[in-house]
Order: C-alpha cells, then sequence, then structure tokens
C-alpha cells in the first residue's frame, strides 16, 4: 500500500487524467473498500478534521452525527457486523449514548472498533462499547472522566471538598475559598456528580454487555482507569494500545495483518488529505461510497 507522499501522486494522477473527478473521494472510496474486502464485514469510517481546523464547530461528536449514520447503514447487510474507523476528539455524551443505542439496535454486539491514530474522550467511550478494539503502535484512546465548561467534573469536585476541610482546619481561609468557590453556580455541582455518574453508569453497562460479558471486576477496573481524573492527570491523556491491553481490554494488535493495516492506514492519509484539501470538516463514509459530509458552511449530504 501506498506510504503519505504515494498517495499524493496517486490523487494528482487521477487529478490529471480524470477531469471533473474529485480525486480525494475516489482514492478514499478505494481504500475503504480494500478495507471490505481484507475483512469481509461491514465498514463506516467516522473522521473529524479537528486536527487540521481546529476551529471550526461541529468537529466534535454532535446529535447530527446520527443522520450520517443511517445513511451510510442504509441497505448495508447487517449479519456482517461492522469494522467502525474512529478518528474523533470526542464530544456530546448525550449523543454518544444515543449513536451507540443506535448501533446496538443495528448490529447487535457485533461491532469492532480501529483507532487508527486517536479517539479521545467520547469517542473513547465508542470503543469502549464494542467486541475488541484493533490498534497500531501509533494509536491512543483518552480518559472518559465528564468535563463541564472545560473543567474535568471530577477535580472540581475534589477542589471544593479540599475547600470544606481545608476550612474546617484553618477557618481563616473561608474568605480565600470563597473567592474561589464564587465562581460556580449553585447548581454546578450538583450537575458535576450527575455527569460523572452518567457517564460511568453508561460505559459500565456497554462493557458488560459487550467486551466484558461476564467479568464484572474487569469492568470495574478499566472504568477506574479511563474515568479517574486524578489518575489521569489530564483529560487530553493519550492512553497507548500497551496500557489498554494492560488494563484488560480485548485488543487486536493492528501489525498482525499487514495487509489491513496498510489497508487502514492508507485510508487514515486519504481522510487527512481530503480534510486539508477541501471544505469538509467531518465524514461519515461507508465502504459502498456513501458519504455524509460536514462543511465550513453547510452539513451536506452526499451519494458517489
Amino acid at each position: 500500500m501506498p506510504n503519505w507522499s504515494e498517495v499524493v501522486l496517486e490523487i494528482q494522477a487521477i487529478e490529471q487524467a480524470q477531469m471533473g473527478v474529485n480525486p480525494f473521494d475516489v482514492v478514499r472510496k478505494k481504500y475503504l473498500s480494500k478495507i471490505h474486502q481484507i475483512t469481509g464485514r461491514n465498514v463506516i469510517a467516522y473522521y473529524s478534521g479537528w486536527l487540521q481546523k481546529p476551529n471550526f464547530a461541529n468537529t466534535q461528536v454532535n446529535d447530527k452525527d446520527k443522520s450520517g449514520f443511517m445513511l451510510a447503514i442504509n441497505k448495508l447487510d447487517k449479519s456482517k457486523g461492522l469494522d467502525l474507523l474512529l478518528h474523533t476528539p470526542g464530544g456530546d455524551v448525550a449523543a454518544t449514548e444515543s449513536l451507540v443505542d443506535y448501533l446496538y439496535s443495528m448490529f447487535d454486539k457485533d461491532i469492532r472498533v480501529i483507532v487508527p491514530q486517536i479517539s479521545m474522550s467520547a469517542g473513547t467511550m465508542i470503543a469502549l462499547s464494542s467486541k475488541e478494539i484493533i490498534m497500531g503502535k501509533h494509536s491512543n484512546l483518552g480518559p472518559i472522566d465528564p468535563q463541564m465548561n472545560g473543567l474535568a467534573c471530577q477535580a472540581i469536585l475534589s477542589e471544593f471538598q479540599y475547600a470544606i476541610e481545608d476550612i474546617a482546619k484553618n477557618p481563616s481561609s473561608a474568605i480565600l475559598w470563597q473567592t474561589i468557590i464564587s465562581k460556580y453556580h449553585p447548581t454546578f455541582l450538583g450537575a458535576c456528580k450527575q455527569a460523572i455518574e452518567w457517564s460511568d453508569r453508561m460505559v459500565s453497562a456497554w462493557l458488560n454487555y459487550n467486551m466484558c460479558e461476564g467479568e464484572p471486576e474487569k469492568v470495574k477496573t478499566i472504568l477506574k482507569a479511563f474515568s479517574n481524573h486524578t489518575e489521569q492527570k489530564s483529560h487530553s491523556r493519550h492512553i497507548p494500545k500497551k496500557e489498554c491491553i494492560e488494563l484488560g481490554l480485548k485488543i487486536i494488535d493492528l501489525e498482525t495483518d499487514q495487509e489491513l493495516q496498510d489497508a487502514v492506514l492508507t485510508t487514515h492519509h486519504m481522510f487527512f488529505h481530503t480534510f486539508n484539501n477541501t471544505t469538509a470538516i467531518k465524514i461519515i463514509e461507508n465502504h459502498l461510497g456513501v458519504a455524509y459530509f460536514e462543511n465550513h458552511a453547510a452539513i451536506t449530504p452526499q451519494k458517489n
């Protein structure tokens, strides 16, 4: 399979030979189809262009994504299961829950997630709902601790608890803590607690249902590691394949199948080329060439 530079040459060759044809679409679909040929399974790529276009909205998981998945899943043979290529910074938890419920209704437990590079936050939640995750040495998942206004809910609750303890020991610190804690509105702490409980309950249910069925202690270990802000330190931490395996996740090494690895990474390169050279900021696309695009200014479902 071609590397990054060789893919560019393939794009340029199509551009020169076929006037009026979008070479990025042609080459991207070629390699998505190649993944299907190798696995014999349905393939859907869910790709965000947040790395190339960090200042644009709608690059995160949101409720509009379900429309893209409905388009991509329509007319697929559901009995062949689903291989879902994920590249996302994460996003809305409610939208994530709804999307996973929809995927279960279509494919039940027969869902594998392939992470070519990064699937963070809500993207990791989706990965944890699958029966197994295919990762390479370059692949990363991320913590799933809920965030509120860009702040870790667990960190907020910890800070508040520390304030209570500090004031009890040193009453003169109350004035200082009043200034710090006053930035939170009255219902904010309750909302943070509920967000943590909701996220943990949701991911725990998915792990128990699919990847870790019949292994409740393993579920607790995985959930504790991925949802613990104190342990992970940052919501943006990249958790590598080796650590995912050690925690008990069912991980398949992408490197064990050279043909599949080449097809996955070439497809990954093609999505990056597409984001770099078009107005697309998010793409949901299946191996048949049915694609849903979100662009800078508009949402455009397409079937090519």
